[in-house]
């Protein structure tokens, strides 16, 4: 079976880069406390130590998971091109009310709606993808289907 391979920009490849370099400076800490949490004798009844365990076993997992997420990673450099692509910028229109938003066409992980960054595999990442200036596009979402147009698309830096 062919592995699949995570679309991402090169700015969410080097933010798994700086969350793995974080977890692993905070590591050997996490190691100190375990050790000095059994130092204190049944472990059976020890709630430090269980804490302990716990925390670093989670510190553990989050680390496996991150090095797979670079090991499947394809990083995407946007062409400078008219079309939508992971990377770049869309201003849309909803058709519905004419309100605006602008968002960051992104991978899945790095998606994030606070920071107005889409997932290119949400609905309307998948929708407005390889889109042009002008395109009206018809979302499907779970609620039902929504019309936008494509306003502006741009690279930044």
């Amino acid at each position: 079976m062919e592995p699949t391979f995570n679309k991402m920009t090169p700015a969410g490849y080097h933010a798994i880069e700086q969350e793995i370099k974080h977890l692993k400076e905070i590591r050997p800490n996490k190691i100190k406390i375990l050790a000095a949490a059994a130092a204190l004798g049944d472990r059976s009844e020890n709630t430090e130590y269980s804490t302990a365990k716990r925390d670093l076993g989670h510190l553990e997992g989050r680390l496996r998971f991150l090095y797979k997420q670079l090991q499947y990673a394809d990083v995407v450099v946007p062409a400078n091109n008219d079309k939508l692509d992971i990377g770049k910028f869309v201003t849309i229109e909803f058709m519905d009310d004419h309100d605006q938003a602008t968002y960051q066409l992104v991978g899945r992980q790095e998606a994030n709606l606070d920071q107005n960054k889409i997932s290119f595999a949400s609905p309307i990442g998948k929708a407005l993808s390889n889109h042009k200036v002008n395109d009206v596009v018809t979302v499907e979402a779970p609620d039902g289907f929504y019309d936008v147009k494509i306003i502006k698309i741009e690279l930044r830096d």
